[in-house]
């Protein structure tokens, strides 16, 4: 009983100590059968090996003849690159001689900063004739793309739709990041030191925004357009902004005084006196009274009324102290063209800014800052989209009274719409007028 209860307590050891002597067996048999490899092959030999001399030198003329292999096709490369770069050198002094450059700039390497210099000038000549900076040619007015203009709280968008509002906070996420970013990137242009002035420059906020314009053209990008407070009254910093799909970048950044800039409000007119009475109390309140660099000039047709009409220009005059003011008389039909070229030749003084309005048109303050800011003599012309109001009394045909014109002034879907299809209102410097006309009627002549 002893003996066979030990053989039952020794068996399972004895069985694992079996099963470890496979396991080594079978261990020492695949190491010994495994084949080499190539790479076992090419291993070192061992050190007491007889031919281990012999086996360091063979793998060393082996590593050594792959380098010169790897450093022979290096060379070729290198020989054909020079060889394309000699090439195109070649080719680019053909057209440079060929096409010479009017700015005449040439790399001088022995001097890196005059080279510097003169590739700065070379870039800077470039922008200065890039589309998005001089403009391009359309073929009919119809293809001119029209700026959205926008404020720090409101976006006045043109193409409303059914469901959207003519005047609109920028609900959507991304138009908000849009306007923000460029926004922010105009102000960190603004406080950039320029290196010229050694006087403490002003520090420009957000809070200094006065306005900002942009449109999107479908195979360019965006242009901004943003106007902040100068230094001084009627001074203004204008920065423009690209946006070519892609990053932002700074376009230009200049100053821009309009204390000196004087208006020529032009208004064609034949009766309406109620109506013009009206105009005459917008125009004193934001053009006399808040402006004050504004002339009016009305072209009046007929006979009928004219005496009320000149009764309300000369009250005005006496009680603002206001002189600057024409009324030109027409014994004709009632034409606008015809009005707006007399009223806008019948001027005598320096080259001037020209606003052709109707009686009808309420406009503010800000407007004729606009105005200025965004016409330029030989360059641009100024068409304000306006927002045509829907007649009152049926707007407010269900209250008790009609409201008075200040809270009738609201833009928005139910009172209103943008008249993005007429251009009969214009801001233009009066040579621009002139040099215009005169060629359409040489075109006229001609054909």
């Amino acid at each position: 009983m002893m003996f066979r209860r030990g053989f039952i307590l020794f068996l399972p050891r004895l069985i694992g100590l079996l099963v470890v002597a496979c396991c080594s067996v079978s261990i020492f048999y695949m190491l010994a059968c495994t084949p080499k490899g190539d790479n076992q092959q090419l291993a070192l030999p061992r050190v007491h090996s007889p031919t281990v001399k012999e086996g360091y030198e063979v793998i060393l003329q082996e590593r050594e003849e792959q380098h010169r292999n790897y450093i022979t096709s290096l060379k070729k490369q290198i020989a054909q690159l020079k060889a394309e770069l000699q090439g195109r050198t070649e080719q680019l002094k053909n057209m440079q001689n060929q096409y010479p450059d009017p700015l005449d700039i040439q790399l001088d390497h022995s001097k890196p900063e005059k080279a510097q210099a003169n590739l700065l000038a070379f870039l800077r000549s470039q922008v200065d004739k890039a589309e998005v900076h001089s403009g391009v040619k359309l073929s009919t007015e119809y293809a001119a793309v029209p700026f959205e203009s926008f404020t720090l709280q409101k976006v006045y968008q043109l193409e409303t739709g059914l469901t959207r509002h003519p005047e609109e906070k920028p609900v959507r996420k991304d138009k908000r990041d849009e306007l923000i970013e460029v926004i922010e990137l105009a102000v960190g242009s603004l406080n950039k030191p320029d290196g010229v002035s050694k006087a403490k420059p002003r520090l420009y906020t957000a809070s200094d925004f006065v306005e900002g314009i942009y449109r999107t053209e479908k195979n360019k990008g965006t242009l901004y357009e943003l106007t902040f407070k100068g230094d001084a009254k009627h001074q203004f910093k204008k920065i423009v902004l690209f946006r070519p799909f892609g990053p932002v970048m700074k376009v230009k950044n200049e100053n821009v005084n309009m204390a000196d800039t004087l208006i020529n409000v032009i208004v064609p007119l034949a009766k309406r006196a109620s109506k013009f009475r009206q105009f005459m109390q917008n125009f004193r309140e934001m053009g006399i009274q808040q402006d004050g660099r504004i002339h009016l000039t009305v072209v009046y047709f007929g006979k009928e009324q004219m005496n009320e009409v000149k009764s309300i220009l000369e009250n005005t005059s006496k009680s603002a102290n206001f002189k600057n003011f024409t009324f030109i008389q027409l014994n004709e039909e009632f034409s606008r063209g015809k009005g707006l070229d007399v009223g806008a030749r019948f001027w005598k003084g320096n080259n001037v800014v020209l606003f052709f309005c109707d009686v009808d048109i309420y406009f503010t303050a800000e407007f004729l800052n606009s105005c200025r800011l965004n016409t330029q003599p030989g360059k641009k012309v100024f068409y304000p989209v306006l927002f045509s109001q829907y007649n009152p009394s049926i707007i407010y045909g269900h209250h008790d009274s009609i409201p008075s014109l200040e809270q009738q002034l609201i833009i928005k879907k139910e009172t209103g719409f943008w008249r993005d299809f007429g251009f009969g209102m214009t801001c233009q410097y009066r040579s621009d007028f002139i040099n215009i006309e005169v060629k359409q009627s040489r075109i006229a002549k001609s054909t």
